[in-house]
């Protein structure tokens, strides 16, 4: 994409109202707008970071047998009454339409849809186990918006439901998940900070896990396990990497995976959280199945989110510098900036033509009246992880960097496609 084209722009400002580094980030270097308090719009550079993230996700659930489908956010009150949730739930968003004067709530969670949603289908043992999954918009009445991106009223979440014919079942498919998310969240590149976390499980059971990554700008406190000894799932390698939320470290004040009472106290954000649900939402709907015996017996059931705002408002806070964004490979909006500092855009043109040409993702910074020094200030800004300069200096070859290097390199243009590869 040339950026010449591209409607938005850069700021130099930071935000007055913004606090946090994401919201100043992500603001200034044109990734999102902020509409109100808690409420943004992605903007081209952010919404090819959100459709990356939402990609990785849903490749991985997929991988867990779950089919997508995409509920509605506008919910009747019936559906939240059944399960009690219509008084309870403080962040619920009630209105009556001017109309019909009928009460409805914007979805902040699809329990209340999708077990009834499942009662047309599921019926017979035969039906089961079965999972379904959406990426869809939450609506919240956060009473402290705040932090950017990391606590929206608006949100963008991946929920995942399963439905099971017994808690064994439940619980082999719930653990297929903790290896799900801990990929889904290496290949985002925040696996390295996340920590599996035991949680409260309510009333649901004696632990939910939560995916806690370690940061500054969090707002829950954990304790990590470090033990060395303890061996971890084949998709963290060696070490316990296992923690436990504060809430809970008085009655739970050792790693329940290994017991060691050694526990490092850290901030992290919550960017994901798995719960064994069980029979909580299939008893208000009757959600039920018959067995082997035509006996009738209540569906189990668990669900697992992921907020994916909340993910890239963290990958921002873990990665970033005093001039700007560093985005991991994998979410990042483009591989490369291509940047063309000579008058003469001839051999910059070629360049970005041939970039293009072999599937490479290139924003080529091509403006015109605009000094060297502001193009690599936005370059930094924005954060692309490889860095490409065409100058008089460079004499027909390419001037080439990592984002989080400083380090330069001078290439072929025939060398290029090594580098975004291997960077």
């Amino acid at each position: 994409m040339k950026q010449s084209l591209l409607f938005t722009k850069t700021k130099k400002e930071i935000p007055k109202d913004e606090e946090s580094i994401n919201a100043r980030f992500l603001i200034r270097s044109g990734f999102i707008d902020k509409l109100m308090a808690g409420v943004y719009t992605f903007l081209p550079l952010g919404f090819r970071v959100l459709k990356k993230i939402e990609n990785i996700i849903r490749e991985e659930i997929k991988n867990l047998g779950a089919q997508e489908i995409l509920m509605p956010s506008l919910h009747p009150k019936q559906n939240w009454q059944e399960t009690g949730r219509w008084d309870t739930l403080d962040s619920l968003i009630k209105f009556a339409t001017f109309y019909t004067k009928n009460e409805y709530a914007l979805g902040p969670t699809h329990e209340e849809i999708v077990s009834p949603l499942m009662k047309n289908y599921i019926f017979s043992y035969k039906d089961l186990p079965t999972a379904v999954f959406q990426i869809q918009n939450k609506f919240r009445d956060e009473k402290r918006a705040k932090s950017g991106l990391l606590r929206g009223r608006e949100f963008l979440m991946k929920d995942l439901y399963s439905f099971h014919k017994n808690e064994e079942e439940l619980k082999e498919y719930y653990e297929k998940a903790k290896s799900v998310y801990a990929k889904i969240f290496e290949k985002i590149g925040l696996g390295d900070k996340t920590f599996l976390t035991f949680a409260s499980g309510g009333t649901f059971s004696k632990y939910s896990h939560e995916f806690q990554t370690v940061s500054s700008a969090g707002e829950d406190v954990i304790y990590v396990c470090d033990n060395p000894e303890r061996k971890r799932s084949a998709s963290h390698g060696a070490g316990c990497k296992i923690a436990v939320n504060k809430e809970i470290i008085n009655e739970q004040p050792e790693c329940p995976q290994c017991g060691n009472k050694n526990l490092r106290e850290e901030k992290a954000i919550e960017i994901g959280n798995i719960f064994e649900l069980k029979t909580k939402y299939s008893t208000p709907f009757n959600l039920n199945y018959k067995d082997e015996n035509g006996l009738e017996k209540e569906v189990i059931m668990g669900c697992y989110g992921i907020g994916l705002n909340r993910i890239m408002g963290t990958v921002v806070e873990t990665y970033h510098d005093e001039k700007g964004i560093i985005w991991p490979k994998s979410i990042a909006p483009f591989s490369i900036h291509l940047i063309n500092l000579k008058p003469d855009a001839d051999f910059a043109d070629r360049v970005y033509n041939n970039l293009q040409s072999r599937g490479i993702e290139v924003l080529y910074d091509d403006r015109k009246d605009i000094t060297a020094g502001e193009k690599f200030a936005d370059s930094d800004l924005i954060g692309i992880p490889l860095r490409a300069v065409i100058s008089d200096k460079t004499e027909g070859k390419i001037e080439i960097k990592n984002r989080n290097e400083t380090e330069t390199k001078l290439i072929n243009i025939d060398d290029i496609e090594k580098f975004v590869n291997n960077k």
